[in-house]
C-alpha cells in the first residue's frame, strides 16, 4: 500500500515539472529608444535699424531756413550784440570766432578775433575754424551773409529790436538755436521785471526833460547824434525824458550848435566820454554856455555799449538813463 502512495507521488510530481516545461515563457518586452522633440529653428534676429535723426529746423530774420540734426556745438559769431546774447544765455563755451568789435563780457576776449567786419568779411580766418554755425546782426549786410552762406556755411541773420518785446524775441530765438531755452527764459524773466520796475517809477511823472545823447563830437560844431528810429530813442523816451534830437532825418545825423541851442536840452549823455569827451570840453564849446544842461550842470558820461548795442545791456541803459533823467526817483 505503501508502495502504491509512493508511486503515486512520484507520478504526480513528474506530471508538474511536465506542465512546468511546457508553459510557455512570458514575451520579452521590446525597448524602443526615445527619439527627443524636434526643437524649433530659432530665428535670427533682425538687423536694428538706426533711428532716422531728428531734424531741427530754424528761419532767421531773413527767411532762411537752416537745418541741424544736433544743436550746433561750435560758433562763430560776427557781430556785438550776438556775442553779448550768446554769452548772456550760457553758450560762451560754444563761441569759437567773434569780430573784433566783440569786446565784451571779458570772457569773449579769450575767443579767437577774426577780423574786422568792415568791407570784405574775413572768411579764410572764419572757415579756418569749421563752425557748425555762424550768428551776424543787423550790422552785416544781406551781401557779405550770402557770400559767406556761398563757402557752405550755415549763417543765421538777426534784425535789429525796436523795442523791449523785440529783445526777447532775439534772445528766445538765440536760445532756441543752440537748446539753451531754460536759460533764455530765465534771463528774459530777470531783464522784463527791471524794465517794469522802471516803468513803474517813471509812469506816474509829468516832466519830461529834453535830453542830447552825443555819439561824436569830432566836430563840435556839429556833433553826431541819433534820430527817432533807433533803440537810443526809446530808451530814452522809456526813461522818461524826450530825444533832444527826434526831429532829424535818419537813424544817425549831426546836429548844429545853432539847432541844438534852439532845442536847449536838458540833460547832455555823453557816449563819446570814452574818448576823452567831458564836461569840462563841454563847457568851452562855442555858444553852448546857454544851454539848460550846463547851466544846470547836467552832462553825464554813459556807456554807449549799454545804450546801442541792441543786446541784454539794454536794459542796463534804461536804468542808468532814468536815473540820469529822473535822479528824484532812484535815489
Amino acid at each position: 500500500m505503501q508502495q502504491k502512495k509512493n508511486y503515486l507521488l512520484i507520478i504526480l510530481l513528474t506530471l508538474a515539472l511536465t506542465l512546468s516545461a511546457c508553459t510557455p515563457a512570458a514575451p520579452a518586452t521590446e525597448t524602443v529608444p526615445e527619439v527627443p522633440p524636434t526643437e524649433e529653428p530659432t530665428p535670427e534676429p533682425e538687423p536694428t535699424k538706426e533711428p532716422e535723426p531728428e531734424v531741427m529746423t530754424f528761419t532767421d530774420d531773413l527767411g532762411v531756413t537752416l537745418e541741424f540734426t544736433e544743436y550746433p556745438q561750435t560758433i562763430v559769431s560776427l557781430s556785438a550784440s550776438t556775442t553779448e546774447i550768446l554769452f548772456a544765455i550760457g553758450v560762451g563755451e560754444q563761441v569759437v570766432g567773434r569780430d573784433e568789435m566783440s569786446i565784451f563780457p571779458e570772457e569773449a576776449l579769450a575767443v579767437t578775433n577774426v577780423g574786422a567786419m568792415w568791407g570784405e568779411v574775413p572768411a579764410e580766418a572764419i572757415l579756418a575754424l569749421e563752425p557748425d554755425l555762424v550768428v551776424a546782426a543787423q550790422i552785416i549786410n544781406e551781401d557779405q551773409v550770402q557770400a559767406l552762406r556761398d563757402l557752405g556755411l550755415n549763417v543765421y541773420w538777426q534784425e535789429n529790436p525796436t523795442n523791449y518785446e523785440e529783445l526777447w524775441k532775439n534772445l528766445r530765438d538765440f536760445a532756441t538755436l543752440t537748446g539753451h531755452e531754460d536759460e533764455g527764459e530765465d534771463l528774459i524773466t530777470e531783464l522784463d521785471a527791471r524794465v517794469k520796475t522802471v516803468v513803474e517809477k517813471i509812469a506816474p511823472l509829468s516832466s519830461r526833460p529834453s535830453v542830447f545823447y552825443e555819439l561824436d563830437a569830432t566836430d563840435p560844431s556839429a556833433p553826431w547824434t541819433t534820430g527817432s528810429n533807433t533803440f537810443i530813442d526809446f530808451i530814452i523816451t522809456t526813461a522818461g525824458g524826450s530825444n533832444a534830437a527826434s526831429a532829424l532825418e535818419g537813424d544817425y545825423a549831426q546836429i548844429s550848435t545853432e539847432e541844438l541851442i534852439a532845442v536847449n536840452p536838458d540833460i547832455i549823455l555823453l557816449a563819446d566820454a570814452l574818448y576823452g569827451v567831458t564836461a569840462e570840453s563841454i563847457i568851452e564849446r562855442a555858444g553852448w554856455e546857454t544851454i539848460n544842461a550846463l547851466t544846470n550842470n547836467a552832462i553825464y558820461p554813459i556807456d554807449p555799449g549799454i545804450m546801442s548795442i541792441p543786446g541784454p545791456r539794454l536794459v542796463d541803459g534804461l536804468e542808468s538813463a532814468a536815473k540820469f533823467i529822473h535822479p528824484e526817483v532812484f535815489e
